[in-house]
């Protein structure tokens, strides 16, 4: 049986030092409300279930558990995560995964500004949209977008991978289509799969970078 803790009762610190215990590995969080920073900073293979909205930064530098929002989630979320998953049954505001080195980030809905910024190895796969300069400077992971793309996609891109079904308003520095190769379509599906949909792969189109602007050079000062 989970866990049942009430952020209209219980402040946001005490849940989340009560998530870095080891000893209950189940959690229900019911009225959020918007709150910021809720399941922040777990290292324990926890399920952790939030009813509701929440604000900023809702399950940062999370590790090992499953963190999932029964709501729309503000800036930041998982940001900086390093394993374990968290799913979005919402939109999420801008900068979703940013830094994150590892783990899955499945949101549902639709993805703000700057999903993946800098992403080191997470793997997001977006339902809907995502807004302008997605995947900016991302430097490993997959980013996986089921709907369309805002300005900018992939500016500044070192190697992480981006695939998107519908379509692109505009690529950023660096950033080129690239061919789909069975490798990648066998990559996709997976991420497909476990994020829980049942789109079609062959329906998606690749990015990547150029790598043009790995180093410095004078013809390209125009683009960095």
């Amino acid at each position: 049986m989970a866990t049942l803790i009430d952020l209209a009762e219980t402040p946001v610190r005490e849940l989340n030092q009560a998530l870095h215990a080891p000893d209950a590995t189940s959690w229900r969080v019911l009225n959020p409300r918007g709150a910021h920073a809720v399941a922040c900073g777990i290292r324990e293979d926890h399920t952790v279930d939030i009813e509701g909205h929440v604000g900023y930064y809702c399950a940062g530098m999370n590790q090992y558990a499953t963190v999932t929002v029964h709501g729309n989630a503000g800036t930041g979320v998982a940001e900086n995560m390093m394993s374990g998953t968290v799913r979005v049954h919402g939109n999420a505001s801008q900068s979703a995964g940013a830094t994150a080195h590892g783990g899955l980030l499945v949101i549902d809905g639709d993805a703000s500004a700057r999903c993946g910024i800098s992403m080191k190895g997470v793997d997001i796969v977006v339902g809907g949209n995502v807004g302008h300069m997605s995947a900016f400077m991302g430097q490993a992971g997959r980013l996986v977008v089921c709907g369309d793309a805002g300005d900018a996609l992939g500016d500044s891109l070192y190697e992480a991978r981006i695939y998107v079904r519908g379509t692109v308003k505009s690529l950023g520095a660096d950033c080129v289509e690239k061919e789909m190769r069975a490798e990648h379509l066998a990559e996709l599906a997976e991420l497909l799969k476990a994020a829980e949909r049942d789109d079609a792969p062959a329906d998606f189109r690749r990015y990547g970078s150029a790598r043009q602007l790995y180093h410095f050079k004078v013809d390209n000062t125009t683009s960095y």
